[in-house]
């Protein structure tokens, strides 16, 4: 069927324009972030030697913060484990810091299960939050296409992992994020991210796929009613037998798309604002890398959530303030 095939009942809106006001600080927070001095500071250096244990076994020699370290340089200029510590060590040269260098066989092997600063300081001083969820598909080192097709071998089902991602609406920052592999549901993967909240959300958004009793059972379970939950109901969804004496907010969203229409109740209950998350998936795939380097699960954990703070620390820096035009 042609794509313009039913264009005289399509809705027609007109596309918006906006126009950034602040253009002279987000050039510098975009320049910034190439910085080297930005991910490399004095005081990381200065914590590069890993504390001595007092129990049995050997010593360790760096930090949690130097292979961290290591690893963001990585996941912000995209590098190979190999071209990480040749960075890292013309970087120390620079700075005239006699310190020792990483192997990559030390990175991958510290990776798995390094211990990352938590996300939930950040969301307890942070005023109201406006959580909104959603997730998005990475792929992962294997076969492709092009080994089938040459070698005749038997087709298999492609794996890769599913990230999800908590993006706070008022801060633009991630406060909770996970990854899981490609068999989890979201529903399944929201309690792992309600546990990474620091304080109550105001609002809870996210997509039809969240729709059912069991993840608004654990909204309010965890904070009650205070927070207002947006979630779309399918269109073969039908109002709760209490419905007419207690409706619940599912119910009333239900009649409100009944009468006024799906594009009306979206753009009166603020569901319109889950498009931020999706650009958030764009950002990500576009800045961080839409396939994983490291290729064990529990590496590619470390890697994904390294690239949850590379993503906040560049908002930091700067994000744009736009006005609509027209």
């Amino acid at each position: 069927m042609p794509h313009k095939f039913n264009s005289d009942r399509r809705d027609k809106i007109a596309k918006q324009k906006f126009q950034v006001t602040n253009w002279p600080a987000y050039n510098e927070s975009l320049r910034q972030r190439g910085d080297l001095t930005v991910w490399v500071s004095n005081e990381a250096l200065c914590l590069w030697e890993a504390p001595r244990r007092t129990s049995r076994g050997g010593q360790p020699k760096y930090s949690d913060l130097a292979i961290t370290l290591c690893l963001t340089l990585r996941v912000v200029y995209g590098l190979a484990l190999r071209q990480t510590q040749g960075l890292v060590r013309s970087v120390a040269a620079l700075m005239g810091s006699d310190i020792a260098v990483p192997d990559f066989s030390t990175l991958s092997r510290r990776s798995n299960g390094l211990a990352l600063p938590s996300t939930k300081s950040r969301t307890k001083t942070s005023g109201p939050i406006h959580l909104v969820v959603d997730s998005t598909g990475l792929k992962i080192f294997g076969a492709g296409e092009w080994l089938e097709n040459k070698h005749k071998t038997k087709p298999k089902r492609k794996r890769w992992r599913k990230l999800h991602l908590g993006l706070d609406l008022v801060s633009g920052e991630i406060v909770c994020s996970d990854l899981t592999t490609d068999d989890v549901a979201d529903p399944t993967a929201l309690p792992g991210l309600l546990d990474q909240i620091g304080g109550t959300p105001d609002k809870f958004i996210a997509d039809g796929a969240y729709d059912g009793a069991p993840s608004r059972d654990l909204l309010a379970e965890r904070f009650g009613e205070i927070v207002e939950v947006i979630i779309p109901p399918p269109k073969t969804a039908v109002p709760s037998s209490q419905s007419v004496l207690a409706p619940s907010v599912r119910d009333r969203h239900i009649a409100e798309t009944q009468t006024k229409g799906r594009m009306a109740w979206q753009k009166s209950s603020g569901y319109n604002q889950r498009s931020r998350v999706e650009t958030q998936m764009g950002r990500w795939k576009a800045v961080i890398a839409p396939k994983l380097k490291a290729r064990h699960f529990d590496n590619q954990k470390t890697e994904a959530k390294i690239g949850v703070h590379v993503l906040n620390r560049m908002t930091e820096l700067g994000r744009p303030e736009c006005k609509r035009v027209a």
